[in-house]
């Protein structure tokens, strides 16, 4: 279409998170249709978070512009650099060849994720042990080297891009003969499923091992607050499982419609390790799943509350309230760790939070295999 349309030379720039070499394809496709015309083709990923989005862009840790090291592709590269120069400091402003700018854009959601998983996964060890992971974080975090940021356990990671770029990361080492490398990567989403079914297991086997028609709230949705975007949240799987075992749900997300929450449960799940398509809800289970217009409606005469976002009006609920209209005994699952443990401890509530020491309760009740 590009081809088509153009009259003089263009600079194609590639801002999607593509497959590495895909700067290489629309090459061949625009030269092999070129008619005289000269195309430069640039990698400039985009490095933005759903929620900060805006302050990303004016303010970004680093612009990447990647081109090929011809004149043409330097001079390419200068022009789009121009651009960020009006707002970007000129040392944030990085340039590289094609591949390693799109390899780059993998390799940072890579990086990403197997921190949330590697805490995720000393979370386990912290609740078999009597640690707590958010001190265990903090202490880690203090090394300069390693530093503070995503090192919040939680119920899992989600989003469009952490699972689909460490696929494509997976991929493309196994094109390059890279099984190894592959099946490191490939462990990064294993952990991140495992703390999933690890939160699903402990809400069952808490609740005296059975959920069956009892009523469960679920508070948030979305796969992190201040956005309402539901793609591979792990909200999904936590409830497919809890349906599973024929709980009622009670959904509520400040910004999540229920079209959305309804779509998303009844969509197919692809298994990526074993090629089948997973089951949808049944009928049945459609029915056993609720939309609430506010926190007090999800958790009225609920047996148990799961806090998986960490939307910050759930900091600040009346629990007290919400105890007293509540079945007995009360239990409350901490996806995200934004509640005060032992105040919710005093009213009367049973907790578990991911990663910090059980209660009596929860030790005496082991999580199911």
């Amino acid at each position: 279409m590009i081809a088509d349309v153009s009259k003089s030379n263009k600079i194609v720039v590639e801002k999607s998170t593509v497959p590495v070499k895909t700067a290489e394809a629309i090459e061949k496709i625009l030269s092999h249709n070129s008619k005289g015309i000269n195309y430069q083709i640039l990698s400039n990923p985009e490095f933005l978070a759903e929620g900060t989005a805006i302050e990303d862009l004016f303010k970004p840790d680093r612009v990447l512009i990647g081109g090929r090291d011809t004149p043409d592709g330097q001079k390419a590269i200068k022009a789009l650099k121009d651009v960020y120069a009006h707002w970007v400091p000129e040392d944030r402003i990085i340039c590289t060849n094609l591949w390693s700018a799109e390899l780059s854009k993998l390799a940072a959601n890579a990086f990403l994720a197997q921190r949330i998983s590697s805490v995720n996964a000393m979370s386990a060890l912290c609740e078999a042990t009597g640690a707590d992971v958010s001190q265990v974080s903090h202490a880690v975090g203090k090394d300069t080297r390693i530093g503070p940021k995503f090192l919040n356990s939680s119920v899992g990671f989600g989003g469009s891009c952490f699972q689909k770029d460490i696929l494509n990361l997976v991929y493309i080492c196994e094109c390059n003969g890279l099984p190894e490398v592959a099946n490191y990567w490939k462990q990064v989403i294993k952990v991140n499923d495992y703390q999933k079914n690890r939160f699903v297991n402990r809400v069952v086997s808490s609740m005296f091992n059975t959920i069956s028609g009892k009523k469960i709230a679920i508070l948030g949705f979305a796969f992190k607050k201040d956005t309402g975007d539901t793609r591979e949240t792990p909200a999904i799987d936590v409830c497919k499982g809890l349906l599973g075992d024929k709980a009622r749900l009670s959904i509520y997300d400040p910004q999540v419609t229920e079209d959305q929450i309804q779509r998303d449960l009844s969509m197919n799940k692809f298994d990526w390790d074993h090629p089948i398509h997973l089951q949808p809800m049944s009928p049945t289970s459609v029915k056993q799943v609720g939309i609430a217009w506010d926190a007090y409606e999800a958790t009225k005469d609920a047996h148990g509350i799961c806090i998986l976002t960490e939307w910050d009006e759930f900091k600040t609920l009346d629990y007290q309230k919400i105890f007293n209209n509540m079945q007995k005994p009360a239990f409350v699952f901490d996806g995200r760790n934004i509640v005060n443990v032992e105040k919710l401890r005093e009213i009367g509530f049973i907790v578990y939070s991911i990663g910090k020491p059980l209660d009596s309760w929860l030790k005496d009740m082991p999580a199911v295999a």
